[in-house]
């Protein structure tokens, strides 16, 4: 063969070979994009089973909307198998979420919500492993047994969806299942559901389950044995039990079998017994929430030495039970503890050193107890990474910070908080170099030594809470700061004087009461705190004129200026602080008539203006104010008729003070109309005529009403003047009418008032008899009748009311024996200015008949 013809040859071989390849190759290029586009199409009956279950949904928000298209793999929150197409995974999870505990929009939150029912369609999904439900709102559907045919489901979520009744047994038969979460919160406002379980016996054969989440599942018919189904699950690495009404806690389990336990949450039941030893085997432990129990006894003076091994304990959160003693030295065998809470306890022994080497904590939360000895540098020498320390015990200084001056500490603290423990006098130098403090409270704790020079302008930017206060801190204060971030700001009962602070700031409660602050009150303030809700500035030297310009705060609620020397007239321009629900500026100087402006404040609940020079009538526009409890205008110089509207309108009201002025005309019969009043007093005005008869039908009066939350109320308003608030509620169920030109008889219908603590009517022109019916009474501690016109026998019931501390009927013109039943009473000025009254106290003996 010719060699030319033999390279050709060879040369057209290679060449074919050559085509064929290229061919080949090109070819596949164009075949993988059809296969991968055919792999990802979705089955055609689970596409028709998915616009099934979409019908039986109902969604507002149009979460749904992609539920169209042919290719159902692309739908929105679908996922399908990239080689067969049937759908693995089905996420329907409501993406708009509140956070921390329902913070957020409730209205998007619930537009959002899918709702409806669980269509039995989805068992056409004969290969999903995955399922999450959660934060929706099925308003109280319960979970479809058909779930538990779902046989390759490894991750089931129904959690925050509002199902309800009892949980399908079915759910038993996952065999597959990784994740059950059932947690049975809500934070839809349609209604409240009830999820329950009575028996955990189901859970036994989920031998795959690592994390079980039934928190708020009704358990409290699970039975004693309810702990044995869970122990049967040994790969299980997480279990919420948190508020199921739980009442019993085992103490002992024959063999445990679930030792993967990471994290274990049994907070909030009713475990009303010791803590049981088998908790400190589980060696895997890295979380271990007990708070809210009724875990009672100390926690073990000597731990388990299984305790000791838990080296992978992060956080340990015994809070809001009942135990007592001493934190035991083998806390500290606890290497890796980041979190520790032992917060709201009965805890009265000492802090021991060994806590000193938990160098990984980060938290430590003891407050609310009642802690004993020294905390020294040996207890948080090593606390490098201590970042949030919270320390308060009862109302006495039994535990003393003993630090020394020079000692600088390795931790950067974001907040502290400590209350009742003696860290003064001097302010503690260690505290002046924390620099990232986010929040401060030093409360009580005995500094009376001067805030150095450069702390507040020291302390971070993000600075949220900032109190000082029941100290006796001295000095004067920085005049013009920037905290944009500070929310709190209490510096009450301490020795601050020079001006107020004209600090930039965003806080919402500024508390500076109980003070030396002096000088006039800054115009500008309000400007400078813009947020403004809640303001204290009684039991001060501050005088000058209240500033108009607080007129523009909306968001105001309480004002407080009691105690203080503030002149002129309350600025009469509130036309839009709708939120403002409490005035106190009672004991000034204030002169002028009540604004007509604060007629305009829907919100008005307490009004203090006692002790004042203000004149006038009470405006009419008052009465707008249909939600007030509390009126206390005592002590000025107000003039005309009491309207009868304020028995009318003011349906809430639990307190009018009107006495001290220069009212006038009759009782009005509409005063006896409130249903919840318990104070009144119209003393030492210019009444006249008789006291109606309606007021044996003050109600209040006589079922003794509950006052609680008009008392919260008053002593929210009062903070900081505990005295005078006393003052005002230990005239609580009292009707005090004296002082004024009353005529005619003591009405007997006043003795329906079984409540009735107090009754005053002295200092009037009263007349005729006191009835025996008085007897009727049981609850009164002060009766006094004096200086009027009363006449006849003192009636023998008098004798009878156990109760009373104090009776006065002396100036009338009583007569006959003095009953032997009120001989307690031994002063006889008790009985004075009586001529015909005869017998002990009194020097008169009785003759004859008497």
């Amino acid at each position: 063969m010719d060699p030319h013809q033999s390279i050709c040859s060879a040369f057209h071989v290679c060449f074919h070979c050559l085509l064929l390849v290229f061919l080949l190759t090109s070819l596949s290029v164009l075949i993988k994009p059809c296969i991968a586009e055919g792999s990802i199409r979705c089955i055609d009956k689970e596409r028709i089973a998915l616009l099934a279950i979409k019908k039986e949904l109902t969604d507002p928000s149009g979460r749904l909307s992609s539920w169209e298209s042919q290719d159902c793999c692309t739908w929105f929150g679908i996922k399908c198998n990239n080689q067969t197409g049937y759908i693995i995974k089905l996420n329907l999870r409501n993406p708009y979420q509140l956070i921390n505990g329902g913070v957020g929009d409730q209205s998007a939150y619930e537009k959002s919500c899918l709702g409806g029912k669980i269509s039995p369609f989805l068992l056409e999904l004969e290969y999903l492993s995955y399922l999450d439900l959660s934060f929706n709102n099925f308003e109280g559907v319960e979970i479809p047994e058909f779930l538990g045919r779902l046989k390759n489901l490894r991750y089931l979520n129904l959690s925050f969806s509002s199902f309800a009744g009892m949980i399908p047994s079915q759910l038993g038969n996952l065999s597959s299942l990784e994740t059950l979460d059932l947690y049975a919160h809500s934070y839809s406002i349609s209604g409240t559901w009830e999820l329950r379980s009575d028996s955990l016996l189901w859970l036994h054969s989920l031998s795959s389950l690592r994390c079980l989440n039934m928190g708020f599942v009704k358990l409290n018919n699970v039975g004693a044995d309810w702990l044995h189904a869970v122990n049967k699950l040994p790969l299980l690495v997480e279990l919420n039990l948190y508020f199921c009404e739980l009442g019993v806690l085992p103490q002992s389990l024959a063999f445990i079998n679930f030792t993967s336990i990471s994290v274990l949450d049994f907070s909030e039941n009713s475990f009303n017994s010791a803590m049981p030893p088998w908790l400190f085997n589980l060696t895997a432990l890295t979380q271990l929430y007990l708070r809210w129990n009724f875990f009672s006894g100390s926690i073990p003076g000597e731990l388990p030495n299984s305790l000791g091994v838990l080296k992978n304990l992060q956080i340990l959160d015994f809070s809001s039970n009942s135990f007592w003693g001493s934190i035991p030295t083998s806390i500290g065998k606890l290497s890796s503890l980041k979190r520790l809470d032992l917060s709201y306890n009965y805890m009265n022994g000492t802090i021991p050193e060994s806590f000193g080497t938990l160098s990984e904590l980060v938290d430590v939360n003891l407050m609310m107890n009642s802690w004993q000895g020294i905390l020294q540098e040996v207890h948080l020498m090593n606390l490098r990474r201590l970042q949030n320390i919270r320390l308060t015990i009862g109302n006495h200084n039994s535990l003393v910070f003993k630090v020394s001056n020079k000692w600088v500490p390795p931790f950067r603290l974001k907040s502290i908080q400590v209350e009742n423990c003696l860290v003064g006098p001097s302010f503690p130098m260690w505290l002046r170099i924390q620099s990232e403090l986010t929040s401060v409270t030093l409360r009580n704790v005995g500094i009376s030594d001067i805030i150095p020079e450069g702390w507040f302008s020291n302390l971070s930017s993000q600075i949220t809470y900032l109190i000082l206060s029941n100290n006796q801190i001295k000095g004067e204060l920085p005049t013009h700061l920037e905290f944009l971030n500070l929310n709190i700001i209490d510096l009450s009962s301490n020795h601050f004087e020079g001006s107020l602070p004209l600090w930039s700031t965003n806080a919402t409660e500024v508390y500076l009461q109980n003070n030396l602050f002096s000088g006039s009150i800054p115009e500008d303030l309000g400007a400078l705190m813009p947020r403004l809700q809640k303001l204290r500035l009684s039991s001060n030297h501050l005088n000058g004129r209240i500033p108009s310009s607080w007129c523009d705060l909306k968001g105001l609620q309480i004002l407080s200026l009691r105690s203080n020397h503030l002149s002129g007239e309350f600025p009469n321009c509130w036309y839009h602080s709708f939120m403002l629900w409490a005035i106190d500026v009672s004991a000034n100087s204030l002169t002028g008539k009540i604004p007509s402006t604060f007629g305009l404040l829907p919100s008005l609940s307490v009004l203090l203006l006692s002790n004042n020079y203000f004149s006038g009538e009470i405006p009419v526009s008052l009465q707008n104010c249909s939600g007030l409890t509390s009126i206390d205008i005592e002590g000025n110089k107000f003039s005309g008729t009491l309207p009868s509207w304020i028995g009318e309108k003011f349906s809430s009201l639990f307190m009018l003070r009107v006495g001290s002025n220069s009212f006038n005309g009759a009782i009005t019969p509409l005063l006896c109309k409130p249903p919840h009043l318990h104070i009144l007093d119209i003393s030492d005005n210019l009444f006249s005529g008789v006291i109606p008869s309606c007021i044996g039908g003050m109600s209040a009066l006589v079922y003794g009403n509950s006052s609680e939350v008009f008392e919260q109320l008053l002593m929210v308003v009062m903070k900081g003047s505990i005295l005078e608030y006393n003052h005002i509620m230990a005239s609580k169920n009292s009707i005090d009418l004296s002082g004024n030109n009353l005529s005619g008889g003591i009405p007997d219908e006043v003795t329906n008032l079984s409540a009735l603590r107090i009754l005053n009517l002295s200092r009037n022109q009263l007349s005729g008899k006191i009835t025996n019916k008085i007897g009727n009474l049981g609850h009164l501690e002060t009766l006094d009748f004096s200086h009027n016109h009363l006449s006849g026998l003192i009636p023998e019931s008098l004798g009878s009311l156990t109760s009373l501390l104090k009776l006065n009927l002396s100036y009338n013109a009583l007569e006959g024996k003095i009953p032997t039943a009120l001989k307690r009473f031994n002063d006889s000025s008790t009985f004075y200015g009586n001529p015909s009254l005869c017998g002990f106290p009194l020097p008169t003996r009785c003759l004859g008949g008497h």
